[in-house]
């Protein structure tokens, strides 16, 4: 299956040589959220009717234990990343992410509080001429342009806090919260201007009575 950035730079297959030598597989990850919410990945038409199907009921939660095993998931992989860290910094923050995982593995949520596909293809993307050649992804510690085709996010919590977009989507689509401040993704831009609206369409109301 094609990643986010080979999608959007319309790339047929990944490079013959990594450039990603410490970013490690989410394919399980995803796929297991997909079971738990079928809605979560881009599918067909008749993959979708199936769906539909068999998750018919609006109230329905996933399993607690497949939801830890989500959460499992997601852990072992920081862990693993954690293992080969190339500095202190880059340790402890993945120590701190698989910590807080803990808390979801040992009591999983009803409910999982990630973000939809549609926020995490809706990030804002870092333009690839206004990266430092020393800029690195918190989560993986590699440079941005060691890729050639490296997918940047800029997160909205904070101008500073960009991550590789392979790297942060698992994380977001579990948590929904950014990884190095913990405030949810996807609330700024929820700031609904509805009432005002509401108010201009009661007062054309009003007008239209004493026209």
């Amino acid at each position: 299956m094609a990643t986010q950035y080979e999608i959007e730079h319309n790339i047929k297959a990944a490079p013959a040589t990594s450039h990603r030598r410490r970013q490690v597989d989410m394919s399980t990850f995803t796929a297991h959220l997909h079971n738990l919410l079928p809605d979560s990945t881009p599918s067909t038409t008749t993959q979708s009717s199936s769906h539909e199907q068999q998750h018919n009921n609006p109230h329905a939660v996933p399993n607690p234990a497949d939801t830890s095993a989500l959460f499992r998931l997601l852990q072992d992989q920081m862990g693993t990343l954690a293992t080969t860290a190339p500095n202190e910094t880059n340790r402890a923050f993945l120590e701190s992410l698989v910590e807080t995982l803990e808390l979801d593995v040992a009591h999983p949520p009803q409910q999982i509080e990630g973000v939809t596909q549609e926020v995490l293809d809706g990030l804002d993307r870092v333009p690839r001429k206004t990266l430092k050649d020393d800029d690195t992804c918190p989560i993986c510690a590699e440079r941005y342009l060691d890729d050639p085709y490296c997918l940047v996010v800029e997160l909205p919590c904070h101008g500073s806090h960009r991550f590789d977009l392979e790297c942060v989507g698992p994380w977001l689509r579990g948590k929904g919260t950014c990884p190095m401040c913990r405030k949810e993704v996807g609330k700024r831009k929820a700031v609904v201007v509805e009432p005002a609206e509401e108010e201009e369409e009661e007062e054309d109301d009003m007008d239209g009575l004493y026209a």
